[in-house]
């Protein structure tokens, strides 16, 4: 099975808004849309919302043992991990096992995902 596909459709227009979920701990702070997926290699492309005052600071940091890129596209958000304030147009492109957050935003912040767990990190030898 490959990435799957759609036509042209805005995520962002309100008659969109039921296919937003809230990301489980987070209701009332942080939504996600998936835009593709890849169920064979788990790969994901999303849309992540934190609304105006979202804290994530009961997550802690975390990190992944695969790869995953960034881009803020609207808003601003702050990560803990590395004390800065992204702004729209910070993009990161993450190693497996690098630590970011926890996360918080005061006027809000949208971020373009994308995640890689089919290329996990190698094992120490």
């Amino acid at each position: 099975m490959s990435k799957s596909t759609s036509p042209y459709w805005n995520p962002l227009a309100p008659d969109q808004g039921h296919r937003w979920r809230w990301l489980e701990g987070l209701e009332g702070q942080v939504q996600e849309v998936i835009l593709s997926h890849d169920p064979a290699t788990g790969e994901i492309t999303r849309l992540t919302r934190f609304l105006p005052g979202a804290d994530t600071a009961a997550f802690g940091g975390k990190a992944h043992d695969f790869p995953e890129e960034i881009l803020i596209v609207s808003g601003r958000l702050h990560d803990a991990a590395f004390a800065l304030w992204l702004e729209a147009g910070h993009y990161a492109s993450r190693p497996p096992g690098e630590v970011h957050g926890p996360f918080r935003s005061d006027v809000g912040c949208l971020v373009l995902d994308i995640s890689f767990p089919q290329r996990q990190a190698e094992p120490p030898s």
